[in-house]
């Protein structure tokens, strides 16, 4: 895998890194034991089966397998070949890379991926410097203050804007040597219908860039100055911008969002932005749909708390009861921060100031049981009996979803009180609901049940010896110690060579031969970064992660190797006494008495 960037410098990128730190940076750890767990990046989830060693310096993930070293991690994350991911964490910890090995990598590794986002970063700095230096921009920067936008918001958001001007842009992405077609590809032109020639896509716009996880430029939002239509308009989806799995705002609230346990979800760009000076710079925002689930699972990687911030209107709301269930569903701790009645969070600043925007509507967020029973209680008047009932029904409807019976109790109570109602009765009722709907409601795990999960996770110890037979355990450990210990290869090496039963383990010792035979000290992380099948990275990352004694002793050499060189005669004598169990039923005497002294013959000599 390390292809022409040299061996020392992969190496002290290596070592450089600290697997939870990098890890950290895109999803939320908890310490357990000499262990961090999490939510896998990998695979959807509400419990955490993703497991990082800072012992080891590696993850591995035990619902779905996925394992490796900092550097694997972060490959899978962002999408990046292994010398893009090489240099960008070289980069990051200011070590050199030379630039021929880099840029001898191939154009599969880094020419066309690194060229997309060129392109845009290329367009996100024309459009800023537009907007802040240029007469062309003076009106949109002139909006964008009257909106209280201050120009170190603008530098920090990098807002800016597109000339009203049909190939500007494009003139300048040409000059640069950018492929045109694939400019068009990525969003930044289109072609014209009536003419087929390439134009500017945005035009006359205030420019809001579009970053990804790794907080790079993959796209655009654009706000209308004049009256085109639509007065929004974002960049096509391509194969670098898939705006159903990105979350404006992300790269600059993500540190904020760690730190406080807590996001913020606003529904436009420009809340984002108005939030972010009253001091909510844990914000973000979904891109002009409704949230994904993609998005949500970003999302709670990162945190286990969100507040809802939408707009005050019935459609806001609406939306708002919308992304709190997809949340929901995603294990979040969901709560809503109300807004008067037509108006959006930047409104609400403009009008009342960034310190009651804070104190009145983010610190007051209501939990989501609350926000919606105050919307359920909208247009309803609940002096008529009619609208009462209904209401009641609704409300005890929705309390039927809610999992801990704490909660489902404290809401029955406040029903009860407030319309002087029974609260058996209530109880009856909701329970009716509750078998009506079918509703599967699972009671809080205890602190044994979660001690089980993690047992049959694989938490306790790491040690999964009671899901394989002996024989697959025996070359899982003797592998683990063959990572960790040179001179236990060797043994290994001389006693066993390459008689392992399973074949991914015979490949993985195998590499682990020649991964020494080349003068390599024993580094797990850096026998990971020699494989290339992502296969035998996860294999290779799970068996590391067992827990061994720090020696093998001569006896514990000799117990792995028997059973492993011991398996195929076990599995000769399973076929011999199924084939005695036939002459049995055949009735043939002969044949069975010769089979069952055969049978005998092979078990003393495995005894011995």
């Amino acid at each position: 895998m390390a292809g022409l960037i040299p061996e020392e410098t992969i190496t002290e990128v290596q070592q450089s890194l600290d697997i939870v730190d990098v890890v950290s940076e895109h999803l939320q750890l908890k310490k357990q034991g000499k262990h961090y767990i999490g939510l896998c990046p990998f695979h959807g989830e509400k419990t955490p089966s993703f497991s990082v060693s800072p012992d080891k310096q590696l993850y591995h993930c035990f619902g779905c397998g996925a394992g490796g070293n900092a550097i694997t991690f972060v490959m899978e994350m962002e999408g990046l070949s292994f010398a893009e991911t090489v240099k960008t964490l070289a980069d990051k910890n200011g070590i050199a890379v030379p630039d021929a090995a880099y840029a001898s990598s191939g154009p599969g590794e880094t020419g066309e991926s690194i060229s997309r986002s060129e392109g845009h970063e290329l367009a996100a700095r024309f459009y800023h410097h537009v907007l802040m230096n240029t007469e062309q921009g003076k009106q949109a920067y002139d909006y964008l203050e009257a909106r209280g936008i201050t120009a170190e918001l603008m530098e920090r958001f990098q807002l800016g804007f597109s000339p009203d001007q049909p190939e500007v842009l494009k003139g300048l992405l040409d000059k640069r040597g950018f492929d045109l077609e694939q400019m068009e590809e990525q969003g930044l032109l289109y072609r014209q219908e009536s003419s087929g020639e390439l134009r500017d896509r945005f035009r006359n716009r205030i420019m809001f860039p579009i970053r990804d996880l790794r907080g790079r430029t993959v796209g655009f939002g654009g706000r209308t100055l004049g009256g085109a239509e639509p007065k929004y308009l974002n960049s096509p989806d391509s194969a670098l911008f898939h705006k159903n799995e990105l979350l404006y705002g992300f790269d600059v609230a993500r540190k904020a969002v760690r730190r406080e346990n807590t996001a913020v979800l606003f529904e436009g760009y420009s809340d984002v932005i108005a939030a972010n000076k009253a001091g909510v710079d844990n914000g973000l925002a979904s891109l002009g749909t409704s949230l994904t689930d993609r998005q949500a699972q970003i999302i709670r990687r990162n945190t286990e708390r969100i507040i809802i911030c939408y707009d005050g209107d019935n459609a806001g709301q609406e939306a708002a009861w919308r992304a709190g269930e997809v949340l929901e569903k995603q294990g979040l701790n969901v709560e809503a921060a109300m807004l008067p009645a037509q108006t959006d969070p930047d409104d609400y600043i403009q009008m009342h100031g960034m310190d009651r925007f804070q104190k009145e509507i983010i610190e007051t967020a209501l939990p989501f049981m609350s926000f919606k029973i105050q919307a359920l209680k909208k247009d309803k008047n609940l002096q008529d009996e009619g609208d009462k009932l209904r209401y009641i029904e609704e409300v005890l409807k929705e309390m039927t979803a809610l999992s801990r019976a704490v909660e489902r109790d404290f809401y029955l109570r406040q029903l009860a009180d407030e319309f002087s109602l029974s609260l058996d009765a209530l109880k009856q009722e909701q329970y009716r609901i509750y078998k009506d709907k079918g509703v599967k409601r699972h009671p809080a795990p205890t602190e044994e049940d979660q001690e089980k999960e993690e047992k049959r996770r694989g938490f306790d110890h790491y040690s999964g010896a009671r899901l394989h037979p002996a024989h697959h355990n025996a070359e899982r450990y003797l592998l683990a110690h063959m990572m960790r210990d040179r001179d236990a290869c060797m043994e290994v090496q001389e006693k066993l060579g390459g008689d392992f039963n399973l074949d991914h383990h015979a490949a993985l010792a195998a590499h682990l031969y020649a991964y020494y035979g080349e003068g390599h000290q024993a580094e797990t992380g850096s026998f990971i970064n020699h494989l290339s099948d992502p296969e035998l990275i996860k294999e290779a990352s799970e068996i590391a992660m067992l827990d061994i004694t720090e020696h093998m002793s001569e006896n514990e050499l000799a117990d792995y190797v028997d059973k492993i060189k011991n398996y195929p005669k076990w599995v000769e004598i399973e076929q011999i006494h199924q084939k005695l169990k036939e002459a049995e039923r055949n009735q043939d005497v002969e044949l069975a008495a010769k089979l069952g002294n055969e049978m005998i013959n092979m078990k003393k000599a495995l005894k011995k």
